[in-house]
């Protein structure tokens, strides 16, 4: 049973197990600390998040580990065709991976896109982060044949995956 301490965050009861959520505002500051842990290389901003926020609240999800924190998060963007998602960000914290927490989190967003009759989902990976594209591959992505060069800048090569709900 998860009870709300004076801070406003929902703490899982203790012992219990990091369960996810839907992002609350008052979780935006233990988002970019979240977000700048599981991506040194280039985090986004707090407005950013903050944006994202405002833009895509019912698709941005947590891994709420009570006080320990947040430990991981997933963000869908939602373009023009309502029947297509983008998974713009998953990040757990180094602390936290190998644990089952990114498939923890991908679920449940697959899940509530299909609630959403979403039909089809992308997403980016770095072509070396072969732990990600073993996840996604799991969960029934498929990639594009080749890497897209500097899909993101100059050599920010990307692996476009989709999955057809």
């Amino acid at each position: 049973m998860s009870t709300l301490p004076a801070d406003g965050f929902r703490t899982p009861a203790a012992g219990a197990s990091p369960h996810v959520r839907q992002v609350e505002e008052a979780d935006l500051p233990e988002l970019v600390r979240l977000d700048a842990e599981a991506f040194p290389e280039g985090p986004y901003p707090f407005f950013t998040l903050r944006q994202l926020f405002d833009l895509y609240p019912d698709h941005m999800l947590v891994l709420d580990g009570g006080e320990d924190g947040l430990h991981g998060y997933v963000l869908v963007g939602m373009p023009r065709r309502p029947d297509r998602g983008w998974i713009l960000s998953l990040g757990v914290t180094r602390d936290q991976r190998g644990r089952g927490h990114g498939r923890q989190l991908m679920k449940e967003v697959l899940r509530r896109l299909r609630e959403d009759a979403v039909r089809e989902v992308l997403l980016t990976v770095e072509p070396t982060n072969t732990a990600a594209i073993e996840l996604y591959r799991s969960l029934g992505f498929a990639a594009e044949s080749a890497p897209r060069k500097d899909y993101f800048g100059p050599n920010a090569d990307r692996l476009v995956m989709s999955l057809h709900l």
